[in-house]
């Protein structure tokens, strides 16, 4: 009889899940330094577009981190494309900001369909990232 978990698969998950979150926290961290409005700044405050926003950016950059430990075949494999794929996140992020105008500013003034709008494109763009993550 096999046994589901062993020591090894069990420090596997540790390592990968590590790493995953690790890059999830580079990653968010950077789109934390982009955004021109202050996002923790706003959620403390209780600003609900920002909330959605980033709620919004985390699911985007998790996605396509999701992809890439799933479809590598090392840890460093995995670390190489989570960080593509956090770069390429970051990078659309950057250019829906640039192209939409005022979103940084309604999202400060807490128009939801601003916050809304930009978790779309964040969650959209990081499907899309993660489809291409393939073997």
């Amino acid at each position: 009889m096999q046994q589901a978990i062993t020591l090894e698969s069990f420090l596997a998950f540790l390592t990968y899940f590590g790493a995953g979150v690790a890059v999830l926290f580079v990653a968010a961290t950077i789109v934390l330094l982009v955004t021109p409005h202050s996002e923790i700044k706003l959620i403390r405050a209780g600003n609900s577009a920002a909330a959605v926003a980033f709620a919004g950016s985390l699911i985007g950059l998790a996605l396509p981190i999701h992809s890439a430990i799933s479809h590598s075949v090392s840890l460093l494999d995995a670390l190489i494309w989570g960080m593509v794929a956090a770069i390429v996140q970051v990078l659309a992020f950057v250019i829906a900001r640039i192209a939409s105008g005022k979103l940084s500013s309604q999202i400060d003034e807490n128009v939801m369909s601003a916050g809304i709008f930009s978790a779309a494109i964040a969650v959209s763009v990081g499907l899309v990232n993660a489809a291409a993550i393939t073997p």
